[in-house]
């Protein structure tokens, strides 16, 4: 029988014997009162051990929910520069086939203003001609 069991059988049993009363005192050997120190000790121990760990899962759940926080807000990051980048994509590609079209549209005014010029000194010389 472990020995713990036994000290504590011994107390109960004792304690019957002379009854519940407060002021009953109990001598226990050396070697007994050294086991129920220790064992006491341990069992104080075991409680703050476990204690510590409880506080320990405790910080390691926040840890967790922190990370995958970030985690989340990273990947909305990317999301929202992702977008980002496709909108400026569309930016640059309407705004080269504006300067396309704009290209075409001087190229257009610079003939018109050619064939304006020439056929203004056409008519020039032909009204010279009349008047001569």
């Amino acid at each position: 029988m472990n020995t713990t069991l036994k000290i504590l059988l011994s107390l109960t049993i004792l304690n019957w014997s002379v009854g519940f009363s407060q002021d009953t005192q109990i001598q226990l050997g050396v070697k007994v009162a050294k086991l129920v120190a220790t064992d006491l000790i341990e069992g104080d121990s075991a409680k703050e051990q476990l204690h510590i760990i409880a506080k320990e899962a405790e910080l390691l759940k926040y840890k967790l929910q922190v990370k995958d926080s970030i985690i989340y807000k990273k990947d909305d990051i990317i999301k929202n520069f992702k977008e980002i980048v496709v909108t400026r994509d569309q930016q640059l590609k309407t705004s080269k086939e504006l300067s396309k079209k704009l290209n075409i549209d001087l190229k257009k005014q610079k003939a018109k203003a050619k064939m304006f010029k020439l056929g203004s000194g056409v008519l020039t010389l032909v009204a010279l001609a009349l008047v001569l």
